[in-house]
């Protein structure tokens, strides 16, 4: 008896560095992560409040999901990762999206900016739909454009259509061309 009292310890520690080794070593099924990040950018594109004014992305590692990006209210980041939490296959989110700070002054550039781009003639149909391709980041008057667009003559239009509006400092023009990366 005295035997099994010590042993029933050093069994329980050895299952437990088993177990966590087999998680250690666990696969990870290409087609569930292939169908899990489908289903985290369509739950992010049909949050009711994401708009041209958020960016929001992920990495997918494991069955692990961690959200980047920044967002002007503050309860998109936490609606993000509600609505991915619940996804079939996800174990983990890990939020890590910037809520932008209030600013008059930022609002009113973003307000600018959309007319800059979005009413500019060559770049018109990318404002069609609700789900608009370019993402407009306003922080501290400095810009990010983040999205795709058809052509590398339209991210560059963008960039000085930006560029021009004024009280903005900078513009990182991070948009992506299929086929060229950003």
């Amino acid at each position: 008896m005295l035997v099994s009292r010590r042993i029933a310890p050093v069994i329980l520690f050895l299952s437990i560095v088993v177990a966590g080794m087999a998680q250690g070593d666990k696969k990870f099924s290409a087609k569930a992560q292939e169908r899990i990040m489908k289903d985290v950018r369509h739950q992010i594109l049909m949050l009711p409040d994401f708009g041209t004014f958020d960016n929001i992305a992920f990495k997918l590692n494991g069955y692990d999901v961690t959200l980047y990006g920044q967002v002007v209210q503050p309860f998109l980041k936490n609606d993000a990762e509600n609505v991915v939490k619940k996804i079939e296959g996800v174990e983990r989110v890990d939020n890590r999206i910037e809520v932008l700070p209030v600013s008059p002054n930022d609002d009113r550039l973003r307000r600018d900016l959309f007319i800059a781009i979005y009413r500019y003639g060559p770049l018109q149909h990318y404002g069609v739909g609700s789900n608009r391709p370019i993402h407009i980041i306003v922080n501290h008057g400095n810009v990010t454009l983040e999205g795709v667009v058809d052509r590398q003559s339209d991210k560059n239009i963008a960039g000085i259509r930006a560029n021009g509006v004024a009280g903005v400092f900078s513009v990182r023009n991070n948009l992506a061309v299929p086929g060229k990366g950003k």
